[in-house]
C-alpha cells in the first residue's frame, strides 16, 4: 500500500507534459527507461516512469534511497551522467550500476520555485550511450526545469486550496 508522500508523488506529476518530456529523454539520451522520481533524505519515489527496456517500476515503486545515485544528487544539486560505467573510473565500481545493471546514466534535480530540492529527473539503459554531450546536458536540464514548473504550480494550487 502506497502512503501519502507517494501518493501526493504521483499525483503531481500526473501530467501529460511530464509524459511528453519523459518519451523526449528517452529520444534524446537513446536510453530505454526515464523517470521522475520523488527524493527525500530517506526516500526515492518514482512520480512517473516511461520504462521501454522493462525495468520494472511503475509510478509510486520505490527503491532503497541509499542504492540511488539520486541521492547523490539530493546532497550534492549537481547533475550526474554516465556515458558508459565500464570506462568511468569514478563509477566503474559504484555499487548502484552494479546493482541495477545499467551501463549508461543521466539524472538532473529538479529544483522548485523556492528553491528546494524536489527530486531528480532521470534515464538509464544497460547499453552504453553517449549523454555528456553540451546538447543532451542542456536538454535535460531544460526538462527538468519544465518539470520543476510543474510542480511547483501544482504545489501552489494545492497550498492555496488548504
Amino acid at each position: 500500500m502506497k502512503d501519502s508522500l507517494a501518493l501526493q508523488a504521483v499525483a503531481r506529476t500526473d501530467d501529460d507534459a511530464i509524459r511528453a518530456i519523459l518519451e523526449d529523454v528517452c529520444r534524446i539520451t537513446q536510453m530505454g527507461f526515464a523517470a521522475v522520481a520523488r527524493v527525500t533524505e530517506d526516500r526515492w519515489i518514482a512520480c512517473q516512469v516511461l520504462d521501454k527496456i522493462e525495468f520494472g517500476l511503475d509510478p509510486g515503486d520505490e527503491l532503497k534511497i541509499k542504492t540511488t545515485i539520486c541521492d547523490d544528487i539530493r546532497q550534492s544539486g549537481a547533475y550526474v551522467v554516465i556515458d558508459h560505467v565500464d570506462l568511468d573510473m569514478d563509477w566503474r565500481t559504484h555499487h548502484t550500476p552494479m546493482l541495477y545493471g545499467f551501463k549508461s546514466y543521466a539524472s538532473f534535480p529538479i529544483l522548485l520555485a523556492d528553491g528546494s530540492f524536489y527530486g531528480t529527473l532521470c534515464a538509464i539503459d544497460p547499453n552504453p550511450k553517449s549523454v555528456s554531450g553540451a546538447e543532451v546536458v542542456t536538454a535535460m536540464q531544460a526538462h527538468a526545469q519544465k518539470v520543476a514548473e510543474i510542480v511547483s504550480a501544482r504545489i501552489d494550487i494545492a497550498s492555496s486550496e488548504a
